[in-house]
């Protein structure tokens, strides 16, 4: 149980960070050209919907047909935004 705790602590801290990495590259105007920021949003956003899916919802040890349906879905909402994002520019 301790290891648990320690690690959803260390997901905890890196999905914080993700966020504010996501967060600067989306409204950063240091240069950041929009298809860069755009692909690290997506990145990051695919980075903490798979830990969160995998650790905070525990699928990690869940059947494997439950695991694929959400990463499934998970990656299905992402390349449909991007699609819809790449359509509109």
């Amino acid at each position: 149980m301790n290891v648990l705790c320690k690690r959803i602590d260390v997901l905890w801290l890196v999905t914080l960070v993700a966020t504010g990495v996501s967060w600067w590259a989306g409204e950063s105007p240091l240069g950041m050209d929009g298809g860069w920021a755009v692909g690290i949003v997506f990145t990051m956003s695919l980075a903490k919907g798979l830990a969160i899916a995998l650790d905070y919802m525990e699928l990690r040890g869940a059947p494997a047909l439950w695991r694929r349906f959400v990463v499934g879905w998970l990656l299905f909402v992402i390349l449909a935004v991007m699609a819809l994002w790449l359509w509109a520019a």
